[in-house]
Formats: structure tokens, sequence, C-alpha cells
């Protein structure tokens, strides 16, 4: 009885006999749980697929590995503990269909058990009842909600299920400051949308999840993020909720509304509010709102004094706020941001970031205290969710300069005997010539056709970079590289929208300082051109999660990289876990509770906002200026002497992103793939052995992607290598043995006559074409499938083969035959 029939006659009729499937809220299914890392030329390593994973009240709580009857019954126990421990399911189970294997994935008990548990067992096993029953359990409401499919289309991956079961799970247990830290690129805004979903079906809210009172009204839930961009991606990603339930507040909307009405609002709850409120209208007529902090900092009284939006609603207005990307400042104790969460301190907050607890980042972690769930960048590319990537560290002869009296200072005071470094380009100096030559290196080693990302200095440079790529470009189109800055405004934003859409080619590059590093949400970005300084290292991977999401044929990208940020991937912090949150040090509880009142009357005036009126600042009396420019350089222009500027060089070297999830140098790779290679063959004969047939050929090679080393990593070693046209065996026997590797042309020369003496004159023709494509094209014109496709190249149809060669068995015989002679030992 195979695993199938085994499935289909033991183990299913015994789930349905407890009640999974058959008891409401239960169900069964397969689940793919991991895509397989990609591993270049369009292959993924092998996927992780659960046989079944046990779901009840909308949790999973069990997974079973599943064996032929003829296996012992713990034959799958490892593989249903490694998917319990991605699903984060309280019990594994291996089976043969006759004996029944269970972990307790917490308890680490284990052992035989008769049956499975019913749904409702395992169910309080994993969430045991509560001596006193509570009137409302939010945990089977929210369970009773389907994820929203979008039609079938959407499937929640295993993480994403995982997050939002956690956070759910925390809303259930009370817990009112919740955190996610996901890698850029895996689906914060999606998971988020679910949440809201769930908690706006269930009808949960505020007071009476405080209260504990049944549900009476849907939530109002509060998006709020740093950039427009982020505010109507997410706007985009809610829109299977009712239209009218939707509401994105902008500034220009609220002055509209102001201009309708000049009634006083009469939910303000305090009192000294109201001067500051009558002539204003916030939008509250909707359940789901979505802005940006900067909208609601803003906003003036009907005196023209400056008040914020936010003060116009009541505190505890909001049941939900979502923060975007909190880890920029949101909850920073000398942020204005956090006046705004302290404002609506009553509402659960939860907060999404890409990056682990680091010192830059302390104050978020303090605030919203240890996430609930971490995914990082390192799972992600080895689960197949992201794509990894490959650097390509670039250092030329003009990376630092001091001034010769040759060159010509063209504006500004030259400091003759500074050496001037990269964080000094293009702020404190600037050399055209310099950046002109990155660019033209840079542009020859793309696809200019490829979606592109180049970040600059500032903005004055990322305008230069863009004009320096227009001049060089193969394209014709005028707009093949726009520049998005702060400064582009609107116009910058509807490029970088065009760019966004994975349609359209035009613009193919896109020059930034700092607004590209988060939030652009373009999957088919190919290549990041770094030309400034990456110092922090939660900027350094949002930048690299610029580039990490999946789409059709994208194996991997690429970071070109002038200005060593390469570096950073050698620091311990790269793809580290957090560090544990530290305590608040006003209220020394983590996560925070400290509370603010509403802003309070000037102690001035005695008035809110204040009437005081402002003092203007003195300008300095030497310069005129405010604030004072005596000490404010102007930026040093240079230009090279024709002679320098011809004799500029350059170097590159390339680097591998390893399963451990650090990229590795081509030398580490290489140590790398020669420690793996002992356990996949004893020595040189063995290995000879291996590759001389088909089947174990392609088993070893299979072997070999599974561990990180695909046909993208071997073509490039055999550059590294210098064995460019060789044999992948070459590659293998050169990094276990020394053995120095030879041409693919040269080892048919080696062999050819010894392998037509084992074969009849009439198959010479035939095996002389398989090795005239095996030179052309590689190894993988020997691999048994593209034996069909060699046969219709060569003889257009298989009646014809069959003539000149005998009969399809005598053909497959004769194709893998020859091959062991190919590899003989010299």
């Amino acid at each position: 009885m195979n695993e199938a029939e085994t499935r289909a006659e033991l183990i299913d009729p015994a789930l349905k006999a407890v009640g999974w499937g058959v008891v409401e809220g239960s169900r069964v299914r397969r689940e793919v749980i991991t895509l397989g890392r990609l591993q270049g030329a369009g292959k993924r390593a092998s996927q992780d697929i659960a046989d079944y994973v046990l779901f009840f009240k909308g949790q999973k709580l069990g997974v079973i590995e599943a064996k032929r009857k003829s296996a012992a019954d713990t034959e799958g126990l490892g593989q249903a503990k490694r998917y319990a421990d991605h699903l984060q399911t309280r019990f594994a189970y291996s089976t043969n269909g006759v004996g029944i294997y269970q972990v307790d994935m917490h308890t680490g008990n284990e052992g035989n058990i008769e049956r499975y548990p019913s749904p409702q067992e395992l169910w309080d096993i994993v969430f045991p009842p509560e001596p006193t029953a509570k009137i409302v359990d939010w945990r089977e409401l929210f369970g009773q909600v389907p994820f929203e499919d979008r039609g079938g289309y959407w499937q929640a991956r295993y993480y994403q299920h995982n997050a939002i079961n956690k956070t759910l799970e925390s809303i259930a247990e009370g817990k009112d400051r919740i955190l996610l830290t996901l890698a850029t690129g895996t689906g914060k805004t999606p998971i988020a949308f679910q949440i809201a979903w769930k908690l706006f079906h269930s009808r949960w809210n505020i007071r009476d999840w405080r209260e504990g009172r049944e549900p009476s009204r849907r939530p109002r839930i509060l998006f709020l993020a740093d950039r427009n961009i982020l505010a109507d991606q997410a706007y985009n990603n809610f829109s299977a909720f009712p239209e009218d339930a939707l509401l994105r507040i902008a500034p220009d909307e609220i002055r509209r509304r102001n201009q309708r009405s000049n009634e006083p609002d009469m939910n303000i709850v305090n009192p000294q509010q109201v001067r500051t409120t009558q002539h204003r209208v916030v939008p509250k007529n909707a359940a789901v709102f979505f802005t940006i902090f900067q909208t609601f900092m803003t906003g003036k009284d009907a005196d023209g004094n400056s008040v914020p939006y936010f003060g116009d609603y009541p505190s505890d207005f909001f049941d939900l706020i979502i923060i975007d990307e909190c880890h920029r400042g949101g909850a920073n104790d000398e942020s204005t941001w956090r006046g705004i969460l302290e404002y609506f301190s009553p509402a659960v907050q939860l907060g999404l970031t890409a990056t682990p607890k680091r010192q830059i980042n302390a104050d978020t972690y303090r605030y919203f205290g240890e996430p609930v769930y971490i995914y990082s960048l390192k799972e992600g590319i080895n689960d197949g969710f992201l794509t990894p990537f490959k650097v390509r560290q670039i250092a030329t002869t003009l990376d630092e300069y001091t001034y010769t009296s040759d060159d010509q200072i063209i504006e500004g005071e030259v400091d003759q005997v500074r050496r001037y470094t990269e964080e000094d380009f293009n702020r404190v100096i600037e050399i055209r010539e310099r950046e002109q030559y990155r660019v033209n290196l840079f542009m020859d080693m793309i696809n200019q056709d490829e979606k592109t990302l180049v970040f600059c200095a500032t903005q004055e440079h990322a305008l230069a970079v863009r004009d320096a790529i227009n001049q060089v470009k193969t394209s014709q189109d005028p707009n093949y590289c726009v520049r998005v800055t702060a400064n582009d405004g609107k116009e910058g934003e509807r490029f970088l929208r065009i760019f966004q859409d994975n349609e359209k080619i035009i613009p193919t590059v896109l020059t930034t300082s700092q607004k590209l590093s988060t939030g652009v949400d373009a999957r088919n970005i190919r290549n990041i051109v770094l030309m400034r300084p990456i110092n922090s290292m939660i900027e350094f991977k949002q930048i690299i999660g610029r580039g990490t999401r999946l789409f059709d044929d994208k194996d991997y990208f690429t970071i070109y990289d002038f200005v060593k940020a390469y570096e950073l991937f050698n620091d311990e912090e790269w793809d580290g876990e957090p560090l544990d949150p530290d305590p608040c040090s006003r209220c020394g509880n983590c996560p925070c509770t400290c509370m603010v009142l509403p802003p309070q009357p000037c102690k001035k005036c005695g008035q809110n906002p204040c009437v005081c009126e402002p003092t203007d600042p003195e300008p300095c009396p030497k310069c005129g200026e405010y604030p004072c420019e005596c000490n404010k350089r102007k930026k040093v222009k240079i230009k090279l002497a024709d002679g320098k500027q011809r004799s500029i060089q350059h170097m590159s070297s390339t680097s591998f992103w390893g399963t451990d999830g650090k990229p590795l140098s081509a030398a580490q790779f290489v140590e790398q793939l020669f420690g793996e290679l002992p356990a996949l063959f004893k020595n040189e004969d063995e290995l000879r052995a291996i590759w001389s047939f088909p089947d174990t050929r392609r088993k070893l090679l299979e072997q070999l992607e599974d561990k990180g080393y695909g046909s993208t990593q071997f073509e490039e070693m055999k550059a590294i290598v210098d064995a460019k046209d060789s044999d992948v065996y070459d590659v293998l026997s050169f990094v276990a043995y020394a053995t120095p590797p030879i041409t693919r042309l040269e080892r048919v020369a080696t062999h050819k006559a010894g392998i037509y003496n084992h074969f009849d004159w009439d198959h010479y023709e035939f095996i002389g074409f398989v090795l005239e494509q095996y030179i052309n094209e590689g190894v993988g014109e020997l691999a048994l499938e593209k034996l069909s496709s060699l046969i219709q190249l060569k003889y257009h149809n298989t009646s014809d083969a069959v003539t000149e060669l005998g009969s399809p068995a005598k053909i497959r015989e004769v194709f893998v035959g020859f091959q062991k002679y190919l590899y003989v030992s010299e």
C-alpha cells in the first residue's frame, strides 16, 4: 500500500471517525508551507508540504506527516516536527496509517496513541477552559470570521497566518500594545488588512472588549503611515471593505469640510479645545481611516493658530491604530508623532516594522514591548518567499580624493591637505567626472531594460546622476530615468506610481536620496545601485528590501555597491534576533504604559492654543541670516585634469547569499562548498561514478541545489576558477580535489575515440551530435529529459531516429551508455 492509498484508506477515515471535517468549525487540509529557496534558472529547492493540517475554530492545532503502510510509524517524525514548528501548531503527528505517534511541541512529551484526538479534545488541550467562563470569548468570535481570500486569489502564507493569529491572540488576552516584526516584502499590509477584517466582522471594539460585554458595534480603525504612498497602498489593499467604510484623510479633504461648515464639533470631550475647533470639521463617518502623521500634526484654528487635527477627535474615538513602519520614529519619546499615540492611548495599538531592535529604534520596542511574532529576511529567502541577491562590490581609484594643482577649482574653497572620503562626496565636494565614471560603469554592467533604483547622497546628487544616466542610456525614451525625491513633489509621485506598475517599462530607472528607501512596492526591481554611504543597519535592511519581492522569472536581484555597504553584512546585527526590550525610563513598565493628558493651556497666557505674540528671531549681525551661515561653506566643485579623468580605473567582485543568512565572498563560497562535498561523495572515483550516469547525476545536482548551489551559482564559480567553458564536474573536482579543470571541448577531444570503441558505427553520428550540443550548451544536454528534444533536433521525428538507430530502448541505452566513457580517468 503506497502513501496515497494509505492516506485514502486508513488515515482519512480515522480522522473523519473522530470528527475532523465533520464537526462544525473543523477542517483538514494539505498545506504548502514553503515554496523552496530560489536557486536560479527558474529552479527552486524542494518545498515543505504538510500532508494534513488540523484546523478548529480558525486555529491550527496539529500537523500530520503520512508515510506508506509498510514504513515505520515514526518515519515522518522529523518532517512533522519541522512543519509544526513552522506552523506553530501545538501537536505533531507521524503515522503509517496503523500506528500514530504524537509529539507535544510545548511540553516535549511524545509517544504512541490509539486514535487521533477529536477537534474539541485538541482545542481543550491547547486552550484549557478557564475556571469562570467569559461572557465573550473573543478567540472564538475571531475564529468564526474567515479570511477574506478575494475570490480564492489570496491564500495566507504560513508566517502571515502566524502573525495574524498571534495578534488576535494578544487582543483576546487583553494586550493593547502589540508589535509585529516581519522582513520587508513579506506582506505586512495584507496582514494588517486581515486583522482589521476579522475585528470588523466580529464587531470587536475597545469598550465592549474592556468591559467584557457582548459586541455592540463595529470598530473604528486608523491606519497611520508617514508617507502618502504608504497610506495610498494600504487604502488600496483594504478595498474588500464596503466602499463607505473606508476614508482617506488628507489635508485638502479637511479643508473642504471646514469650508462647508462653521458649526462647532459637539464630540469634543475637552472643553479647553472647543474654542480651537469651532470652525473645523474632521471626518468621522467611516470605519477604517487612512492618513499620514504629518496630516494629523497639521491644522489651524479659526484665528490661524497651529493646532494639530488629531486633537479634534475624542481620545477614545479609535479602537485600533495600526502604525506602519513604526520604527521610523512613531514611538520615539522625542518625536512629535509620539503625541498622537499617547493622545489615543485607550486604543489598541499595533506596530508594524521590518527591523529587529537596535540602538536606533530601541524606543519603538520599549513602547510596544517584545514582538508577538518575528519573520526575518533570512527565513523569507530560505523559504522561497523572498528573492535572494548578489552583491557586486566595486572600487575605483577615485574613491578618495586629495587636491592637486592640475585640477581646476570651479567653485568653493578646497582644503588642499584634506583627504576627501565617501562621506564627503556630493555633500562637501563634487567631482562630476567621478560620478559620470560610476554611472558609465554600472550602466555597462546592468541590463538596461531592467528596473533599477539608484540611491544618491542628496537630492542635487540624484538630479546629476539622473542626467548622467540619460546621457549614456541606449533607450530613446526621454523619461527612461527620472528623479523621485521630496523636491519632485506630485510629479515624482506620479512617476513612482508608473514605475510600480509591472506592466510598464518607462521609467526604467529611478534616482533618489532618502525617499525610496522604504515603502516602494515594486516587485520587478532587478538592480539596486548604492552611490551614497549607508550608516544605519535599519536603513540598509530597508534598502535591501526594495528588491526582495518575488516576480515572474526573477531568480535574484543584484546590488551594485560603490560605497562599501557590504561591510554591514559582517555586522552581527545583520539578521539577528531582536534584543530584549528595555523598560520605559518614565513608567518603568514594558511595554510602556505612560499616558499624556490632552494639550494644556500655555503657562504664560493661559490659552490653549497659546496666543502669545511670537518673538522674531534675531538675524546674525555678521552675515544677516537666520540661522547664521557664517560657518557654512559652499560645496567645493572640482574639474579633474584631463589625464586624471581618463586614468580612473575600477575593480569588482561578487558576493553570494548563503543559506545561513549572510552573503559570502567568492572565496568563502568555494570554502563552504568544499565543506559540503564530503557528505555527498567520498572520493574522486565516487564523484566520477555518480556523474557518469544521468540519474545519479541529477540526484547529486538536486542535493547541491537544496544546499544553495544551483546552476546560477555554478556559472559564477566557473568564472572564479577560470573554467567558464568547463563541465560542472570539473568545478566540483577542482574544489574538492584540486584537479585542474579542462574545457568541455578538451574533454570530448580526449575521450571521443574511446567512446566510439564501445558502440556500433551506426551510432557514431548520433553520439557525435550529442557531444557537439554538450560542448556548446553544457552538461544539461546529457540529462535524460533532453533526449526527446535532441532526437527532434537531429532527426525531426522519432520514426526516422528509430530507422537510423534502432528501438527507443536502444536509443536510450546508447544515450546513457556513452556518458560513462566521457568521464573515465585519464
